[in-house]
């Protein structure tokens, strides 16, 4: 969280809700990022090639390029719900194959799922009063969703309008997990989340 407000801080114009961010961080420091909370989805594949980056070899001068052939995503693929906050991962949820997440499903996350979650890894942070944050995808914004965290009395943070790329799942979290499942093949649902957790559980660690 504190590399998204890094990001923030280095926008040569950021939007007001963005400046209101700062204007807190300012303030508050540490006891605000602290408690927030922050979550969304993604696909996890059963095989997804290795970027050029890791499959990057040693040759001579001399010697000629190798030639690669270009691959596609495993046909295979699970959806994975992370919600963490400073400290680390608060909630991985794979979401069974065939299921819609839509409103209905996302708030029963949030009520069965992730608070129970906070409840046992954050003692004291419901109390403390969370600050929740996703980006505004129609199933976050939903009426039903908005009303369940308005009932937990969790305030919500505003996200940018069209700013996919300030979401801290998706420039920090998210590509360094898949960064440790790419070059693996698996050949099952199973093996893809177990695989997932194994990842995230090593960036905890890190």
């Amino acid at each position: 969280m504190y590399l998204f407000v890094s990001s923030c801080a280095a926008l040569q114009d950021p939007p007001p809700v963005l400046v209101n961010f700062l204007r807190r961080f300012q303030t508050e420091q540490n006891d605000f990022l602290g408690r927030i909370i922050t979550g969304d989805e993604t696909w996890v594949y059963s095989w997804d090639p290795e970027t050029k980056r890791q499959s990057a070899e040693w040759r001579d001068f001399d010697e000629p390029r190798p030639e690669k052939v270009r691959r596609k995503q495993g046909a295979l693929k699970v959806m994975h719900m992370i919600f963490f906050d400073m400290n680390g991962v608060i909630l991985r949820w794979p979401v069974p194959i065939g299921t819609t997440i839509n409103a209905q499903y996302y708030k029963k996350v949030l009520q069965d799922k992730l608070r129970p979650a906070i409840r046992k890894k954050r003692p004291g942070l419901l109390e403390s009063g969370i600050l929740f944050h996703h980006d505004n995808a129609p199933v976050h914004t939903a009426r039903a969703v908005t009303d369940v965290l308005a009932g937990y009395k969790w305030e919500l943070l505003e996200h940018p309008r069209y700013s996919p790329d300030l979401a801290p799942c998706d420039f920090h979290l998210f590509p360094k997990m898949k960064e440790h499942l790419r070059g693996q093949r698996f050949e099952t649902e199973e093996g893809i989340i177990q695989a997932t957790k194994v990842a995230i559980k090593n960036l905890d660690n890190g």
